[in-house]
C-alpha cells in the first residue's frame, strides 16, 4: 500500500476524531459505542449469508468483514477498538495489518465476545437488538446523533476518494474481462466468473450481487440468476458489477450490443454513452440532482426521437410518460462505504428529502455539495411490462423498431462522479 495513502487515512481519522468529538459534546454524550455487527444464520440452519460490517464502523476501520466488534469514541480521548478474535481452528481468526493507522487506536484483542464498558451518558449504534448491551442505560441509535453522522458520511475525505478511486480502477480490469468473454461466447455465469477473476475478488466480497445480462435478462433491472449455458443468439450483455477496496465501493455498469443485434441497438448504446458524458459533465457543486433526472429525461426524449422510435416531439415523450416507460429508475445515487450510501433521500439538516411523485424511484434528492460522490446512470430499455401499457395509448410510437429490439433487453450506462467546484471528477477510467 501506498505510503501517500497511508498519509491520507491518518488525516482522514484525525478530522474524524475532531468531528466526532463536536458531534458528542453537542449531543452531551461522554461515549459512543458502534458495534460492528454480525451476520445471522438463515433461519433452521447453521449457514449465514455473506457478512458486510457496519457503515459507521468501517468509516474508521478499514476492515470489512470484522464481526462481534466494538469501536467506542470518546471526546478528546483516544478511541478504543474491541476486535473479537478467537482462538479458533475452524476458521481464520481476525488479525491487524501492518499498516499505520493501526497506531491511531487503543486495540484490544478479544477472544471472546464483550460489552464495553461506557462511561457516563452514552450511545450505542448499530444492530445491536440481539445483543445484552441493548440492556445498558445508553441511548440505542438516537435519530438525531444517526442523521449528523449519516450527513457526515455524504462528503468524502481525500482518502475516501482515492478508495473509490482504486475500487473503480479494479473493477474496470473486470469488466473488461466480462466484455471479452462475451466476445468469447461465453454464458453469463462464465462472464461472471471472469468479472471476478478480471477484477481479483471471490463473490462474496462484491459489494452487490453482480448483474450480469444477456439478452432480454439485460431488461430485469436487478436480474439475480447466471444461465450456464450460452445463448444460441447473442443480442447484447449488461454487466453491472463492482468492486470494494478498503471498504468503499465501485459501482459500474457497461452495456455491448452483440453480434446479432439489430444495428439500432447499437447506435443507441453509443448514444447512451453520449447522453452519460453529457450529464456527468452538469455534476458539480450546487447543482440540483433532481434538475440533472429530469434533464436525462429530456434527452432520452431527443434520443427516442432521433431514432425514429418516437414519432412527436421529446415534450410530449416525457409528459405522456414515454421516457419513464423506456428508463424506470433514478439517475443515480450517493456511493461510499455503501452502494446506495446513506443520507441520499434527507436535508443537510436531517428532515426528509423525498424524490418527486412522478420519479419514486430517485435515490438522491440533493443540491450536490464538493467532495459528495455520485452515480450517473441513464438508461434504456425494453420491457414488455412497462411498454404494454403504452400500446392501448394513441401515442406516436414506432412499435415495428420497438419490438425489433425487445430481445436486447435494454441499455444502462454508469460511471462514479467526484462533485467539486470545478466540474466533475469521473472516477471511472
Amino acid at each position: 500500500m501506498s505510503t501517500r495513502l497511508f498519509a491520507l487515512q491518518q488525516e482522514h481519522l484525525t478530522h474524524l476524531q475532531r468531528d466526532y468529538t463536536v458531534l458528542l459534546e453537542e449531543h452531551r454524550l461522554d461515549s459512543l459505542a458502534i458495534y460492528s455487527g454480525h451476520a445471522n444464520a438463515y433461519f433452521a440452519d447453521d449457514q449465514a449469508p455473506a457478512f458486510q460490517t457496519y457503515g459507521h464502523f468501517m468509516h474508521w476501520v478499514p476492515l470489512a468483514g470484522v464481526e462481534h466488534s466494538w469501536l467506542v469514541i470518546r471526546p478528546q480521548k483516544r478511541p478504543q477498538l474491541y476486535l473479537y478474535a478467537p482462538a479458533d481452528f475452524w476458521h481464520l481468526p481476525t488479525h491487524l495489518p501492518d499498516e499505520p493507522w493501526v497506531t491511531e487506536f487503543d486495540i484490544h484483542l478479544c477472544t471472546d465476545k464483550v460489552s464495553p464498558a461506557l462511561e457516563g451518558h452514552a450511545a450505542i449504534i448499530g444492530d445491536v437488538a440481539q445483543l445484552p448491551t441493548a440492556s445498558q442505560q445508553a441511548q440505542l441509535n438516537p435519530v438525531s446523533l444517526m442523521n449528523r453522522l449519516d450527513e457526515r458520511r455524504m462528503h468524502k475525505s481525500a482518502y475516501e476518494i482515492a478508495c473509490l478511486r482504486e475500487a473503480n480502477r479494479l473493477a474496470m480490469a473486470g469488466h473488461e474481462a466480462a466484455e471479452a468473454a462475451f466476445l468469447g461466447a461465453s454464458g453469463e455465469l462464465d462472464i461472471q466468473l471472469a468479472y471476478l477473476a478480471g477484477s481479483r475478488q471471490r463473490e462474496s466480497a462484491v459489494p452487490y450481487q453482480n448483474i450480469i445480462g444477456l439478452n432480454d435478462h439485460a431488461g430485469v433491472l436487478h436480474y439475480q440468476h447466471y444461465e450456464l449455458s450460452p445463448p444460441k443468439q447473442r443480442h447484447s450483455l449488461l454487466v453491472d458489477a463492482g468492486r470494494r477496496f478498503r471498504g468503499y465501493c465501485a459501482d459500474i455498469t457497461r452495456t455491448h450490443a452483440g453480434p446479432d443485434a439489430p444495428a439500432l441497438f447499437g447506435e443507441l448504446v453509443k448514444a447512451l454513452h453520449g447522453l452519460k458524458d453529457e450529464l456527468v459533465s452538469g455534476v458539480t457543486s450546487g447543482a440540483d440532482f433532481v434538475a440533472l433526472h429530469e434533464q436525462m429525461h429530456h434527452h432520452l426524449g431527443d434520443i427516442l426521437v432521433a431514432h425514429d422510435l418516437f414519432r412527436g416531439s421529446r415534450e410530449q415523450a416525457v409528459a405522456e410518460g414515454v421516457t419513464r416507460a423506456f428508463c424506470p429508475h433514478g439517475l443515480g445515487h450517493s456511493l461510499g462505504l455503501q452502494v446506495h450510501d446513506v443520507a441520499g433521500l434527507r436535508q443537510p439538516d436531517g428532515s426528509p428529502a423525498p424524490p418527486p411523485s412522478e420519479h419514486p424511484a430517485l435515490r438522491l434528492t440533493r443540491t450536490l455539495e464538493r467532495n459528495m460522490v455520485v452515480t450517473i446512470e441513464p438508461g434504456l430499455y425494453f420491457i414488455p411490462m412497462l411498454l404494454e401499457p403504452l400500446r392501448q395509448k394513441s401515442l406516436p410510437i414506432n412499435w415495428t423498431l420497438v419490438d425489433h429490439c425487445l430481445p436486447c433487453g435494454g441499455i444502462r450506462i454508469e460511471d462514479n462522479i467526484v462533485v467539486t467546484d470545478h466540474g466533475p471528477d469521473n472516477l471511472t477510467p
